[in-house]
């Protein structure tokens, strides 16, 4: 049962401040900013109402929250996690984030974007930063929810609004949004996926290796809920057969390393479930160096990420689900722009909940809907959206699969 969603609100700023963790501590022995926060009833006229819906490539629902902008205070900080796991932090989010921000008339003084490059104590070190310099809204797409949460608790304890953008931070701030796709959406899609390309590549009783993203990721938990929903009565009935399900990550040599392991003690794997495009690549890789003919050995991946895409026009990897970054970007910048000028988010945004098990709480969210993309929509999805290049994608290598498939 879904409880009732709260309206978001933006709190005044505070003067008091908590020891967390080695940021909490550290901003404790600062003197608090002064800058002005955003305040509980923000400036007169309308406030525009956008939606999960409103948002489009050209980016024209964000001009709608240009007088909402300029009645805002304070620098909204944006921190995102690393460049490895997946390109698209530096490829789609950063940019997407920048583009969302100006169109709805913020200059560069009052945004700011951060990339951690894999390391909590720097992401930490980048949250203080901003708070220092009068944030009043951070976007925290954490590397784990401990280091997470800790940036989360000083920064409401300074009366800065929190929103986790991409992943969860469990045991996170208590009055927060949570911007993200359908998380068990996409998990469904994966598992879908892989149940279609084993009986369009005729798999002979499939032996299907389960590989996870990183565990302290709560978008693992929920990408696994998703496939392992779908995969599971093919189990139950005998008609797959569960070869393993190792430990998982999100760090590609690791994810290689793994699967090698596994296949060498098991030869009878002839399937694998691989949440993301980049762990995905790995694995592939490893089977091009072992002669696996392409149409054979189905992966699955996530993030429509260039290699994902080449790897499906190729043959070895079955799909990707494709997460439109640019309504992600736009979504999130909307939500933090209310909340800096101390407005209530829309409830047609604030569209759903998602559970944080750790607080024991439903966390209010913006979810937005992802897409299975194989080689016969690939040129109406990512091609049409401008996601990747044609030039980019189709390399010598895939070129005739790409007139096959549409894409000019």
């Amino acid at each position: 049962m879904m409880l009732k969603r709260k309206k978001i609100t933006a709190r005044g700023v505070g003067t008091t401040f908590v020891a967390v963790l080695g940021i909490v501590a550290l901003a404790a022995c600062t003197t608090p900013s002064t800058s002005p926060g955003p305040s509980d009833t923000g400036g007169g006229g309308d406030v525009p109402e956008l939606n999960a819906e409103s948002f489009t490539p050209d980016f024209s629902a964000m001009e709608e929250l240009k007088g909402l902008a300029s009645e805002g205070k304070g620098l909204i900080g944006v921190l995102l996690p690393d460049t490895t796991t997946s390109a698209r932090y530096v490829t789609f989010d950063a940019p997407y984030l920048k583009q969302a921000f100006e169109a709805a008339g913020l200059d560069s003084t009052q945004f700011k974007i951060d990339n951690a490059q894999g390391s909590a104590s720097t992401m930490q070190t980048q949250a203080e930063a901003d708070i220092t310099a009068g944030a009043s809204v951070l976007l925290v797409d954490a590397l784990d929810s401990g280091s997470g949460a800790a940036i989360e608790a000083a920064a409401t304890a300074r009366g800065v609004k929190v929103i986790d953008y991409d992943r969860l931070v469990k045991g996170g701030a208590e009055d927060r949004i949570y911007v993200s796709f359908d998380n068990v959406k996409v998990g469904q899609l994966i598992g879908e996926g892989e149940v279609s390309c084993i009986e369009d590549w005729k798999v002979a009783k499939p032996n299907i290796l389960i590989m996870n993203g990183d565990p302290t990721d709560n978008n693992a938990k929920l990408f696994a809920e998703g496939y392992n929903g779908v995969l599971k009565p093919k189990f139950d009935s005998g008609d797959y057969v569960k070869a393993g399900e190792p430990a998982g990550t999100w760090t590609p040599s690791v994810a290689q390393t793994t699967f090698a392991q596994q296949y060498t003690a098991n030869p009878k794997i002839n399937a694998v479930v691989t949440p993301n495009d980049d762990n995905a690549n790995a694995v592939i890789a490893y089977l091009q160096s072992k002669k696996i003919p392409a149409k054979t050995f189905p992966t699955t991946g996530q993030d429509a990420s260039l290699s994902g895409l080449q790897n499906i026009l190729k043959g070895y990897q079955c799909g990707t689900v494709y997460k439109p970054i640019y309504l992600e970007a736009q979504a999130a910048a909307a939500a933090a722009i209310y909340l800096r000028a101390g407005k209530e988010v829309p409830e047609g945004l604030v569209n759903g909940t998602t559970r944080d098990d750790t607080a024991g709480t439903d966390v209010s969210s913006v979810l937005l809907t992802p897409v299975w993309v194989t080689a016969e929509n690939m040129a109406d999805t990512v091609v049409k959206d401008g996601a990747v290049s044609v030039s980019d994608l189709c390399i010598a290598q895939v070129k005739d699969a790409c007139t096959e498939a549409g894409i000019k």
